[in-house]
């Protein structure tokens, strides 16, 4: 670029001041055009930034409702693992109650048995000893 025009009579010489008017006027078209086109590729990049923002956003807020979800689901095995105990102890229970009071009843009926046995016994030896008894008389008759 030319700083200085030389000069005639009548001032600067035009062609020279023109061709110095076309050349700043070539830059600055070419300046502009630069500009524009990088403010259109920061406008882009700002609109993908605020994408992967709201993206980074929708993570975030899906990560927490994941970890929310998870503590609840854990929360809801741990209060059902509780009732299944629960259960579990009261079945248990139950059947130990159940098999004690059949055990009892079994007892009982053993008892029961052993005094029938006694009871057989005894009229078992008082027949044997009455037919001993009619024999030693049948033996004395003869």
């Amino acid at each position: 670029m030319v700083n200085r025009f030389s000069t005639s009579i009548q001032g600067y010489k035009k062609e020279e001041v023109n061709d110095f008017v076309k050349e700043v006027t070539t830059e600055y078209e070419s300046m502009l055009k630069k500009l524009k086109n990088s403010c259109e590729i920061i406008e882009s990049l700002q609109k993908e930034l605020k994408h992967y923002k709201d993206i980074e956003s929708t993570l975030n807020r899906a990560i927490l409702v994941a970890e929310e979800s998870t503590s609840n689901i854990k929360k809801a095995a741990y209060d059902e693992s509780k009732v299944i105990i629960e259960d579990a102890r009261r079945n248990a229970t139950k059947v130990i109650n159940n098999a004690l009071s059949k055990a009892e009843r079994i007892e009982s009926e053993a008892e029961t048995l052993r005094r029938k046995v006694v009871v057989y016994k005894r009229r078992f030896r008082s027949l044997v000893e009455d037919q001993l008894d009619e024999i030693d008389q049948f033996d004395e008759r003869i």
